[in-house]
């Protein structure tokens, strides 16, 4: 069979979407024709999508002027804010950037509680927080994280 044919033909009958959307039968599916519902994503395609948004995150967390003063750690909370966020939105952080580009670990996560972002995420903003504070990572047996402290 040839198959550049037969994906010529699917694009042309299914269209190619790169947003989410609701097929002809009320399934919500993603690119061409993938029905989400039924079919979802194999392990192979979440790891290649999320390779691809690490990339993305790295690549804009990477844009700020003081990445390159960040630890590893560090670069790991602001990339992860980039990924969970979205460059535009972590740039709204504005007093948390400041403190960031001053090296102000303690003003940054200060700043990070006191958003809306922090009460969204629950237990990933306490890691985070506890990161940007302690330049580490908390040890599996730290169980505050799923209490209130940060």
């Amino acid at each position: 069979m040839d198959l550049q044919a037969f994906r010529n033909h699917l694009e042309w009958a299914e269209g190619r979407e790169k947003r989410l959307y609701t097929d002809s039968v009320g399934k919500l599916s993603i690119g061409v024709g993938r029905n989400l519902e039924d079919v979802g994503l194999s392990d192979d395609e979440i790891d290649y999508l999320l390779e691809n948004d690490m990339r993305r995150a790295v690549r804009d967390a990477s844009s700020l002027s003081y990445w390159d003063s960040l630890s590893d750690v560090r670069k790991l909370v602001v990339a992860d804010l980039c990924f969970n966020l979205g460059m535009s939105r972590f740039k709204g952080f504005v007093k948390a950037n400041a403190a960031l580009a001053r090296g102000d670990w303690e003003a940054a996560a200060d700043e990070m509680v006191d958003s809306k972002w922090y009460t969204q995420v629950g237990r990933r903003a306490k890691k985070l927080i506890f990161a940007m504070r302690h330049d580490r990572l908390p040890k599996e047996d730290e169980q505050w994280m799923l209490s209130g402290q940060s």
